[in-house]
């Protein structure tokens, strides 16, 4: 696997052959990242694509470490999943307020239905604000540490790890209240 500062190599000697490496390494965990804040599909499509249209256009204005790379790559895909959700008007639900709002997610035909536990962990991290659904999915999906989701979500480490410990606690909550049915 090549690394991001190897990409950045590249991206600086051959800016098509090195962006076509950052689609390699970055597309699937970029698409899946915003796919859990979008859901559907086809928007986790169209932002996925209109996230490397931005990243390609701003390449020569990265001028950070190799290690803040992956951040400003998933802080851009953050920004236009969240461009989209709003453009979309989603309804936002939350856990504090009505956990049994949280079961009317939208179908998708790409969701294994069947599998009842993950079904439900979607519908509780779909259902907690926006900053606690973000650093929740890039802790526990993405791996990141808390600095790299500080810089995401332009915050502070300390304030990421208090934003995932708190959306955790609300879903193991509303995992608790809604057992399977």
């Amino acid at each position: 696997m090549t690394t991001d500062k190897e990409i950045l190599t590249l991206i600086a000697r051959d800016p098509r052959q090195g962006f076509k490496c950052l689609m390699n390494r970055y597309k699937e965990p970029v698409y899946w990242h915003i796919r859990r804040l979008v859901v559907a599909h086809e928007d986790a499509q169209d932002a996925t694509q209109e996230t490397f249209v931005r990243i390609y256009k701003a390449l020569t204005t990265f001028h950070g470490e190799p290690t803040a790379f992956k951040s400003w790559i998933y802080r851009i895909a953050t920004n236009e999943a969240l461009r989209l959700v709003n453009q979309r008007h989603s309804e936002n639900v939350s856990l504090d307020d009505t956990p049994a709002e949280a079961w009317n997610l939208m179908a998708d035909e790409y969701v294994d239905y069947s599998d009842l536990e993950a079904v439900r962990l979607q519908q509780a991290i779909h259902a907690l604000p926006t900053k606690q659904q973000l650093a929740f999915n890039l802790r526990y999906y993405s791996e990141m540490s808390y600095d790299e989701i500080a810089q995401v979500m332009d915050s502070t480490p300390d304030s990421a790890k208090s934003s995932y410990h708190i959306a955790k606690e609300k879903i193991i909550n509303f995992m608790n209240l809604n057992p399977k049915q």
